[in-house]
């Protein structure tokens, strides 16, 4: 019976479709965080072969086709460090990864190391780097992406370097490798360069891009996600009824 294997795989699909939402709701207090979504697709069809010029031809159920990134705009959110950095537009900052490629991102929460560099939480070089070192009151960055210190000893802000965005034609098309941390793929396009607010958005010093994961939308997906694995079940146990009714024939 095509409906057993059908409906079993509707339960699966809404299994992976909880899976997606519980973890879009699990990031929505992650700086940068882009939503996913699960695409389904008809799965093929099959000619019951009823004869003559009769084309009867059933559906075998869905597919999940494959889980797409929704880089929507997140919240900004006000901080209190100065290199929490956030771009408004369709940029990625760009960061050098432990195998020396180069990795794009939306979480603008920087730090120094130890050093005087410009790093992500997880210790990645901010490219083109970007080194602050000596005596400084103030740090500044404006929406061009232009960096400078304000010196002890000085009245006069000093620029150290100046952040470069990246955009992409497909956004989409970007492999998700680690957190809010993609690389370029054949499908996203190659990266053009821009600074800040030359097409690639402008940045904003002192905010941070949160999720642009929206709960109510979140909650709403996951409860008719909950309803079509109830529904496909039923399907699953009405199949084995009228299988137990078909064996039981005298």
């Amino acid at each position: 019976m095509n409906s057993l294997y059908a409906a079993s795989m509707g339960m699966i699909n809404q299994q992976m479709n909880v899976d997606v939402i519980s973890n879009n709701l699990a990031n929505i207090n992650t700086p940068g965080f882009k939503k996913s979504e699960l695409n389904f697709k008809d799965f093929y069809y099959h000619d019951m072969g009823m004869g003559g010029n009769i084309n009867l031809m059933v559906g075998q159920g869905s597919k999940v086709a494959g889980v797409s990134r929704i880089h929507s705009q997140g919240t900004l959110t006000e901080s209190t460090n100065p290199l929490d950095l956030a771009i408004e537009g369709e940029g990625f900052f760009q960061i050098q990864l432990p195998d020396g490629t180069v990795g794009y991102t939306r979480d603008g929460s920087f730090r120094l190391d130890g050093e005087g560099n410009v790093v992500t939480v997880e210790g990645y070089f901010l490219q083109p780097p970007i080194h602050i070192g000596g005596q400084y009151s103030d740090i500044m960055v404006d929406n061009a992406g232009n960096v400078s210190i304000m010196p002890l000893d000085g009245d006069q802000p000093q620029e150290v370097g100046q952040i470069t965005l990246a955009r992409f034609a497909n956004p989409a098309g970007l492999q998700n490798i680690s957190g809010s941390i993609y690389t370029q793929t054949a499908v996203s396009g190659v990266p053009v360069q821009a600074a800040g607010g030359d097409g690639a958005g402008i940045i904003r010093q002192g905010y941070r891009e949160m999720a642009n994961v929206n709960v109510i939308e979140e909650m709403v997906s996951l409860i008719a996600a909950q309803r079509a694995y109830e529904i496909n079940s039923k399907a699953v146990r009405t199949a084995d009824e009228m299988m137990g009714i078909r064996n039981n024939l005298r």
